[in-house]
């Protein structure tokens, strides 16, 4: 791969970095729970003073150690990009949110309309990274490192690391709120939908897409 090729892949990472954390604000915002990677730091956003961006990045860094744990001396190098993508991801988070500021969905329709956009655009924003073929988020290097590990399915394994977070995201709120407070019913279309929508993307446009680099 030549550098003029790794640069176009890295800046089109970058750019389904922002494309992805607008879908995760988007569907933030609708109030009916977030995506099952960001359950976890949008509970705990909810009642504590850190930003949901700031609770991402300690999150994420938290993925990384477990990571550290499972895979030991098979730790990739290039695992350790994950720290700068990271600390990326956490500030396009915070700057959508600040940028969607003026959004306030009132009644289930438009609480619903504002969710399935937001998946539509997180589906765009995980065809592009998946596009992009440089590196991975923590919660995907993570399903990575136990499905290596365990010698299962990646895609079963998603499905169930998914599940582990909105359950855990699920038990925070109950302690800490007595309610579900960052999961809802869109945890679970948004956990539906993205993926289709990625691998959808990745069928239509994703030779033109590879043709461009």
């Amino acid at each position: 791969m030549s550098k003029q090729e790794l640069a176009k892949r890295y800046l089109f990472f970058v750019a389904g970095l922002f494309v992805n954390s607008l879908g995760i604000s988007l569907i933030t915002k609708a109030e009916m729970g977030t995506s099952p990677i960001s359950s976890i730091p949008y509970t705990l956003s909810i009642g504590f003073a850190p930003s949901l961006g700031m609770f991402t990045l300690f999150y994420s860094l938290l993925l990384i150690c477990l990571q550290l744990v499972i895979l030991r001396s098979r730790f990739p190098k290039e695992y350790w990009l994950q720290i700068p993508v990271s600390l990326g991801f956490s500030y396009f988070i915070d700057l959508t949110m600040g940028m969607l500021d003026f959004l306030n969905p009132q009644g289930y329709l438009w609480q619903l309309v504002s969710l399935l956009i937001g998946c539509v655009v997180l589906g765009v924003g995980v065809f592009m990274e998946m596009a992009a073929n440089v590196v991975m988020l923590p919660g995907e290097c993570t399903v990575q490192a136990i499905s290596s590990t365990l010698h299962t399915d990646f895609g079963k394994s998603k499905v169930a690391v998914d599940m582990t977070m909105a359950l855990v995201a699920a038990v925070l709120g109950l302690v800490m709120y007595q309610e579900l407070a960052g999961v809802r019913e869109g945890t679970f279309i948004s956990a539906l939908l993205v993926g289709f929508l990625a691998r959808t993307f990745q069928r239509l446009i994703g030779p033109q897409v590879q043709a461009i680099f």
